[in-house]
């Protein structure tokens, strides 16, 4: 049979082996893995790694704060994603007070479908735990959103252990999952109070406002809520080895938990938010960068599997007119961070080539787990017949130095500005079509769906 498509005599990486073989593919779906395939379009990946499209599982497109919104839109910042080997990615709904949950995702929903280039999910935030809000959980999930977000942490969004209770009960009954920001509140304002109080305002005053120990008690805390309720919990963007540790023995105890951390404290540390004038900003983020002897922590947990997903959290905006409204006060600073397009060649020069990580754990946090853990795959994040040809082309032998000019993040700087990139993304095939090539998106416009979910006991 001769194909729409072969990805021909690369290597193939999945969790289970490495071999060297072709893939054909025939109206956007996978069709066979096997040596010696032809096809209408030959793609020759000799000398180059053949990967599942990476699922991106936290990011925020057009997401507003108290003060502005986030630069990329869903257009400007899918297109960024598969320029960096994205296929998929899972953004959020934010309700307003007293809007139906149900709305929220419609409107959401909409907003995605009018803009990403990439097929995407959604989590659903819950900021409130009264009767009226629980009734709902039903009507979304049964709308294809099996994920809720919950935060202990910042106003108008922090959930009280009695609330956090309340909420993760009525997602286990129905069988969803929970997200988790966990930063004790507590310690973030008596933290934050004591910094103020000693006149410090600039972007290094940030780190010692949200210290390590918020993470860890937060984490611990949340994880022993989640196992009261019998709820599937993810902790996000995990930044410290306290809050690492507190998931490993959740883990070794039984319970159903996730963590994920993103690149930024996997490569970057504190010390950046010293930088003379302002420039301490461009890294504000939530959790902050951490001292450097976290990194090995969470490198280790990443390997030995206690960390099992790498999102990038992005939710990037511009120095100039946006990170600089905290100019007079590190408060206002908005916290976030750009890195969509980089996340799958940072792991791989910071990971695999430095030591860390083998190339199928690589694939594993970046591609294979988010897509499992949310509910995407077979679809997404596999290369196996039947699934989508979501499909990545990575090329190790490209050497390139990261800086802003060269990325497509709608944002003025990247925080990994000046690091050296040992592999890059070569090709990026989203369900048989090539999106991005070489840098330079090149697929439809408006071509992403929205990718509905099963509840767990229906998926498994």
């Amino acid at each position: 049979m001769k194909y729409d498509l072969v990805i021909s005599g690369g290597t193939v990486i999945t969790p289970e082996e490495i071999s060297q073989v072709d893939i054909g593919v025939q109206g956007g779906i996978i069709k066979e893995i096997s040596e010696g395939l032809q096809g209408e379009k030959m793609i020759d990946a000799r000398d180059c790694y053949v990967l599942p499209g990476a699922v991106d599982p936290h990011v925020h497109l057009n997401m507003p704060t108290t003060t502005t919104t986030s630069s990329d839109n869903w257009e400007t910042g899918t297109k960024a994603a598969a320029c960096g080997g994205v296929t998929s990615v899972i953004d959020f709904v934010e309700p307003d007070k007293e809007q139906l949950l149900t709305d929220a995702l419609k409107s959401r929903r909409t907003e995605g479908e009018e803009g990403s280039v990439l097929d995407f999910g959604l989590h659903m935030t819950i900021t409130d735990a009264d009767q009226v809000t629980l009734d709902q959980i039903k009507d979304v999930i049964g709308a294809g959103v099996t994920s809720f977000k919950l935060y202990t942490t910042y106003p108008g969004f922090l959930l009280d252990d009695t609330q956090l209770l309340r909420v993760m009960s009525a997602v286990s009954e129905n069988g969803a999952l929970v997200l988790v920001h966990c930063e004790s509140d507590a310690i973030v304002q008596f933290a934050t109070a004591s910094v103020v109080k000693s006149g410090l305002n600039d972007p290094s005053a940030h780190p010692l406002s949200r210290p390590p120990q918020a993470e860890a008690e937060a984490v611990n805390r949340v994880l022993t809520l989640a196992g009261t309720a019998g709820v599937p919990a993810y902790i996000v963007h995990i930044s410290t080895a306290a809050g690492a540790a507190a998931l490993a023995r959740a883990l070794e105890n039984g319970q159903t938990a996730w963590g994920e951390t993103c690149p930024q404290y996997l490569v970057l540390s504190e010390e950046l938010y010293q930088q003379p004038g302002f420039e301490g900003a461009k890294f504000v983020c939530s959790p902050p960068l951490r001292a450097q002897e976290n990194q090995f922590a969470l490198w280790q947990q990443l390997s030995s599997g206690t960390l099992h997903s790498i999102g990038t959290d992005h939710c990037p905006f511009f120095y100039q007119n946006q990170k600089k409204l905290g100019l007079e006060d590190f408060r206002l600073i908005p916290g976030g961070l750009p890195g969509i397009q980089s996340r799958l060649e940072l792991i791989y020069t910071c990971g695999v080539v430095a030591g860390h990580l083998s190339l199928q754990q690589w694939v594993e946090t970046c591609c294979v787990n988010p897509a499992r853990i949310f509910g995407l795959n077979p679809n997404k994040g596999t290369i196996q017949s039947g699934a989508d040809a979501d499909l990545v082309v990575f090329d190790p032998r490209v050497q390139e130095t990261i800086r802003h000019e060269n990325l497509s993040e709608q944002v003025d700087y990247t925080p990994y500005e000046g690091i050296f990139l040992e592999g890059k993304v070569r090709s990026t095939f989203a369900r048989g079509e090539m999106i991005a090539h070489r840098g330079e998106f090149t697929g439809l416009e408006h071509r992403g769906k929205f990718l509905p979910r099963l509840p767990r006991k229906e998926s498994s």
